[in-house]
């Protein structure tokens, strides 16, 4: 009688309800697939099934503690080799570049809500990877935190912009956001210099004097590099900061290899944060992987913007041999 009143009751969990039950039985109760199926009267092939459903619902969150990946030998080695507060090194395994870009967010959204405390003014950077952390963040309510766009609007290649980062992320975080409105470059410079000052543009850039921590990634300068895609600079633009010494770029301003702003022309007709305001921060937290990204990481780190870094270790272990 018991069996048959549980074949019933069963039988009435449908859809969404009998997921939810095999996803807790799973994850709180600490039954295996198996027992699952005997309890639930079903295959364990259908178990699996519903336990995929469930993460692909965003039913089951599964993250690892911080230490698992600030705490192992490489992570200690990039602390002590750069000076840096922490580093967080995720494992790349056999992935393709995309795949380790896509991990690398995925552990920048999972640590940084533990970075940051109430009253802090977060600056938020642009670009491909920046975006992916911002959309990888778990919604949390963070108690007197504000979000602030470093750097101004441009065109993307990725079907994003720079004030969509800073809203998601600020979204996500339940922070109170403040954007940039206004394009991060302008052909003309005196019109640049007349847009910061009106005062809707002047009080946002203020803001951004304020930012006690700060999230970024380090542009290459390759022809293919983000600054060039989204039209922030030329090919021309390029070509001459190229032959001034750019190894990296920094919030669309670039950077040598000893971490130090180049002068030129585009920062005129730019708007958004100076280099000079990301130094001295709590947190400067760079996020970036690949061959192709570790001299902008070094230059970034040389010229004291980074504080914590979150990387692959394939990645880590390019920088401390660069470095060594």
């Amino acid at each position: 009688m018991a069996n048959a009143t549980r074949r019933r009751n069963v039988g009435q969990i449908s859809g969404e309800s009998i997921v939810i039950e095999a996803a807790w039985m799973y994850y709180n109760d600490g039954l295996n697939q198996s027992e699952i199926s005997q309890k639930l009267k079903v295959s364990r092939a259908t178990v699996v099934n519903y336990l995929q459903e469930a993460r692909a619902r965003g039913y089951i969150r599964i993250s690892l503690a911080p230490e698992v990946f600030t705490g192992h030998q490489l992570a200690q080695d990039l602390r002590e080799k750069f000076g840096l507060k922490a580093a967080f090194v995720l494992p790349g395994g056999n992935c393709s570049e995309e795949e380790r870009l896509m991990r690398v967010a995925r552990g920048a959204a999972d640590w940084l809500p533990s970075l940051l405390n109430p009253g802090d003014r977060l600056g938020v950077a642009w670009g491909r990877t920046v975006y992916e952390v911002a959309e990888a963040v778990e919604q949390v309510k963070m108690d007197d935190v504000t979000v602030s766009q470093l750097v101004g609007s441009m065109a993307t290649p990725y079907g994003f912009t720079a004030e969509i980062c800073s809203a998601h992320m600020a979204q996500n975080l339940g922070a109170k956001c403040i954007n940039l409105h206004a394009p991060a470059v302008l052909s003309d410079p005196v019109l640049a210099a007349k847009l910061r000052q009106e005062p809707i543009i002047r009080a946002q850039l203020d803001a951004l004097s304020h930012c006690n921590k700060a999230i970024f990634a380090a542009g290459s300068c390759d022809p293919d590099s983000h600054i060039v895609s989204s039209h922030v600079a030329s090919d021309k633009d390029l070509d001459w900061y190229v032959k001034q010494g750019a190894t990296g770029v920094l919030c669309g301003r670039f950077i040598d290899a000893q971490g130090q702003p180049i002068p030129g022309e585009l920062d005129d007709h730019m708007i958004g944060i100076t280099l000079d305001k990301l130094l001295g921060l709590d947190v400067g937290l760079l996020v970036s992987d690949g061959a192709s990204k570790v001299a902008p990481m070094l230059a970034a780190i040389a010229g004291g913007y980074v504080t914590h870094v979150v990387t692959s270790n394939e990645t880590a272990q390019m920088l401390l041999d660069a470095a060594s």
